[in-house]
């Protein structure tokens, strides 16, 4: 009986859950925060539905800035021990500023600037020029002034360069009394700033505030101009003003009345040629966009969903009697993303096609009647991408005019979109991709729709199909997702955590597939030139974060990209551990890219940070900790080996106790280059307990198994500091108000394993009260984190509460898009990752000495089951419970190991077969 019951559960739960895994909408987005996302891993694009103009933006993964090269400061090692040696002397600063001019890495070739610099100067010099007050600015532009995340926000996306902006404002002869300031607070990076002619500021720094003092003489009663030259050589640019937009950039005057300045100016592009800036590092970059435009209609019944059973999106609406359909996917085993609109009248379908792109060095080109192409080269780099897009159409015809193909009166068209860079490798490009290229969208093109989906639907299923959450239904199961995001602030709706859950999933299948690169932070979506810390891949939590779920929801393969990575970030890291420490093994610090970068970068106070390479590490023990297969081990064990000689080589005796420590280093991002920050700790020796098992798993290296085995407990503690908390350094010196979006000292609690109520339940209670000096709210991926952590503290009610906050509608601190990306903000796709597991730890738990079952289960997610939940030790679980009360439990044995299990205060251990399924209930009994 209790089999059938759960063979009952099961055919419910998966009829139930078609109507759940659905975004849905009623009208196009506006925004690209609105727009729905698919993806293939090679290719992303997101669809924002028009229903007059279609945009689909898409990405492909290998299109970066840069090119390969060395990142690594010859020599640095030479002044190591001097950085060192300061931080035992207490002396932080000095030690930042002596790392900073020698221990960080290269930056890529930059060019003089003197003659650029001095030839924009001249407009300045010119008494009836772009400064003047008399200086004509009615051909010039307007644009919206401030814009807080550069210009590239307001129109001037992928300039740098010299731009002028003018504004004027008035005075009456009573303020002419007053003294007066200019505020733009600040500038993007460089400015001339000039009042009626005459320069009032001059400030280089985009974090430095403007605040000019203007003499009376200047001033005028009636009009009066504001000019000003801002030059930005690299990224984001322009007047930024303030972040809050309720402060306003203008004029104050000594009585504290504002004349904002808030508004539309006028601007004028004096030179966009900017000389070469050298940069640490790449940046993730946007293809283009395909668009559809179709013909002028009154638009109803209007839908736009986003279907995870099946990885498509669609988009449904009716003008004039016509029902309109289009379908969308990104196809894995053809590479393709295939589009295919119809409607239910013959001869309906018409509309013009092109491509586009940001890029300025772009071509858009005719191959045929059906075939447009696009290529472009990004901006001071190598890399160069090409796509090609072919319309086949049922009934109709179609033309190619003018860079568009025209598709008129069509029963059927079929839209397919292929797209390849010359990106070969993080060390070569391939010089002939674009015949690949090319001969590849032959074979996609020759495909029906209907085959396409097919393949695709048969490759997703057999992946998205292995895991399902119910968490029940309420009335807002209807309702459209933005609109349900905004009622779960005051309503209770467990069906959208388990839908964020399965986003959560849907996405990671469609970043980060075999033979792609891995999810960078924005996952393989992005559509800025300049965007926010590159998109690129952040090491000290961003991109192990996008794989915390990977392996609990049965998307083992999934971590392939992330392992190649590792691969190829220990050959450059060799280097870099040489370079840097004069030692063996291989190194990353907190960032890297597609060029595979492993040298400090960006400032001292939080770019040295050495443990990057040692934590992506413990996800090659996590995958055999869950799958057990030894050969695994084997294959990765030199990668092991070398992180762990690295810290060997590495770590020092501190002087007062004794402990080995890591110097120097950063507890990220916050307080600055230390000495023996805890989180390297942690990491450290969960790296050498890793190292340990994996030796004596392939029975090599006995004798630096033993050493490293004979470090571990010398290796600097975990501490409680005075207020009862862990210590986040060595020192007792964490503030009780410091709320920093990092809580890095808790990483023993989570993802590592080493704080656990079996083992050192003080250290538990030490995190527990860490977390509430630092305060649950943060950017999107730091509520995330918080969610895993109050979950493996077993509070179920605070890990509920952190659910809640991350999935309010976004704003000023983290949340969700209406499309549920996460909001940092921006958009960071590891909120969405992270999330997704910290549900999964309420639900099950296996990091420690058993599998927990529901250990931090909230009353709000009182019923529910879930199907294919993956434990380590080689478990795949199935389970119910109702009134939060555990009802059944199948556990399946893929290894034969021992199975532990704990629910509430019962334990069980149990010898097990590999393949047979263990049936328990309520009490754990075995039943079958």
């Amino acid at each position: 009986m209790p089999r059938l019951l759960l063979i009952g559960i099961l055919v419910c739960s998966a009829l139930c859950s078609v109507a759940q895994h659905r975004l849905w909408y009623t009208r196009p987005a506006t925004i690209w925060e609105e727009a729905l996302p698919i993806g293939n891993g090679h290719l992303g694009a997101m669809i924002y539905g028009g229903d007059l103009e279609e945009e689909i933006q898409f990405n492909e993964e290998t299109l970066w800035t840069g090119e390969p090269r060395s990142y690594d400061q010859p020599g640095a090692y030479r002044y190591l021990d001097s950085i060192r040696t300061l931080l035992d002397k207490g002396k932080q600063r000095e030690a930042e500023a002596l790392a900073m001019e020698h221990f960080m890495g290269q930056k890529s070739i930059s060019e003089d600037n003197t003659a650029w610099l001095s030839a924009i100067g001249k407009e300045r010099a010119n008494t009836s020029g772009a400064a003047s007050s008399m200086f004509d600015d009615k051909a010039w532009k307007n644009i919206s002034v401030p814009a807080y995340e550069g210009w590239e926000e307001v129109g001037l996306e992928g300039l740098d360069g010299a731009v002028w902006f003018r504004t004027t404002f008035t005075l009456t002869a009573e303020d002419l009394k007053s003294a007066w300031v200019l505020d733009l607070n600040k500038v993007r990076e460089q400015d001339f700033t000039y009042i009626n002619g005459h320069l009032v500021g001059h400030t280089i720094g985009d974090q430095e505030k403007r605040n000019y003092e203007i003499p009376k003489r200047l001033l005028q009663e009636g009009k009066n101009t504001v000019a000003v030259q801002v030059i930005n050589l690299a990224g984001k640019g322009g007047i930024a003003g303030y972040k809050d937009t309720k402060q306003q950039i203008g004029l104050r005057n000594d009585g504290g009345r504002l004349i904002s300045l808030v508004g539309q100016w006028k601007y004028w592009i004096q030179d966009a040629n900017v000389p070469k800036v050298g940069t640490y590092q790449a940046s993730y970059q946007p293809f283009g966009s395909l668009r559809l435009m179709f013909p002028e209609g009154e638009t109803e019944a209007y839908t736009r969903t986003l279907d995870l059973d099946r990885g498509t999106a669609t988009v449904n609406y009716q003008q004039n009697g016509v029902h309109f359909s289009r379908t969308y996917i990104a196809n894995y085993p053809d590479n393709a993303i295939a589009i295919r609109l119809s409607a239910d009248q013959p001869n309906q379908v018409s509309f013009r096609l092109t491509l586009d792109s940001k890029h300025a060095n772009r071509r858009i080109f005719r191959v045929d009647d059906q075939t447009l192409a696009i290529t472009v080269k990004v901006k001071g780099g190598v890399l160069e991408a090409t796509s090609f897009v072919t319309v086949n159409t049922k009934g109709g015809k179609i033309f190619e005019r003018e860079g568009f193909l025209h598709i008129e009166g069509a029963n059927q068209a079929e839209v397919l979109v292929t797209g390849a860079t010359n990106f070969k490798n993080f060390k070569e490009l391939e010089p002939n991709y674009f015949v690949t290229a090319q001969r590849h969208h032959s074979k996609v093109r020759s495909m029906s729709f209907k085959r396409l989906m097919v393949r695709h639907e048969e490759d997703y299923r057999k992946l998205f199909g292995r895991f399902d959450i119910q968490l029940g239904e309420t009335a807002a199961d209807s309702l459209p997702t933005d609109e349900r995001l905004h009622h779960f602030l005051s309503n209770e709706d467990p069906a959208l955590v388990a839908l964020y859950v399965q986003y959560g999933r849907y996405l990671q299948i469609a970043s980060s597939r075999k033979s792609t690169q891995p999810a960078n932070l924005q996952g393989i979506w992005n559509h800025q030139l300049e965007p926010s810390w590159g998109s690129k891949y952040t090491t000290n939590i961003n991109l192990e974060m996008n794989y915390w779920p990977t392996e609990m929801f049965s998307l083992n393969e999934l971590h392939a990209p992330l392992f190649q990575m590792i691969q190829d970030l220990s050959e450059t890291g060799r280097k870099t551990a040489q370079e840097y420490y004069r030692a063996r093994g291989w190194v990353l610090h907190h960032n890297t890219d597609i060029w595979r970068g492993t040298a400090p970068i960006n400032n001292s106070n939080h770019g040295i940070w050495p443990t990057g390479g040692a934590w992506l590490v413990t996800h090659l023990w996590e995958h055999y900790r869950y799958n057990q297969d030894p050969k695994f081990i084997q294959q990765y064990y030199n990668i092991i080996k070398g992180a762990t000689l690295f810290f060997k080589d590495v770590l020092v005796k501190d002087d007062k106790t004794g402990w080995y420590v890591s110097s120097p280093s950063n507890s990220p991002e916050n307080g600055g280059l230390v000495k023996g920050p805890t989180m390297d700790h942690q990491i450290i020796r969960a790296l050498f307990r890793i190292f340990v098992a994996s030796a004596d798993l392939v029975g090599k290296d006995k004798s630096l198994r033993d050493s490293i085995g004979n470090m571990i407990p010398a290796i600097a503690p975990n501490q409680i500091g005075k207020y009862g908390q862990l210590q986040e350094w060595m020192t007792d010196i964490d503030d009780p108000e410091n709320k920093h979006r990092h809580v890095s000292h808790l990483w023993g609690l989570h993802p590592g394993n080493e704080i656990n109520a079996d083992d050192t339940p003080e250290l538990v209670d030490a995190a527990k009260q860490s977390l509430r000096m630092r305060g649950d709210d943060g950017t999107g991926w730091s509520l995330a984190w918080k969610i895993n952590f109050w979950a493996r503290l077993h509070d179920a009610a605070h890990t509920y509460k952190m659910i809640k906050m991350l999935l309010r509608p976004a704003g000023k601190a983290g949340g969700s898009y209406p499309n549920l990306f996460d909001a940092h903000p921006p958009f960071q796709i590891d909120g969405n990752f992270g999330g997704a597991a910290g549900i999964g730890e309420m639900l099950l738990q296996s990091h420690a000495s058993y599998i927990d079952v529901l250990p931090a289960l909230p009353e709000e997610l009182g019923t529910g089951s879930v199907t294919g939940f993956r434990a380590r030790g080689g478990f795949d679980c199935s389970f119910q419970w109702d009134q939060q009360q555990l009802k059944t439990l199948q556990i399946r044995s893929n290894a034969g190991k021992e199975l532990r299990l704990r629910y509430q205060n019962k334990t069980i251990k149990l010898p097990t077969q590999k393949g047979k399924v263990y049936l328990f209930d309520s009490k754990l009994n075995l039943i079958k």
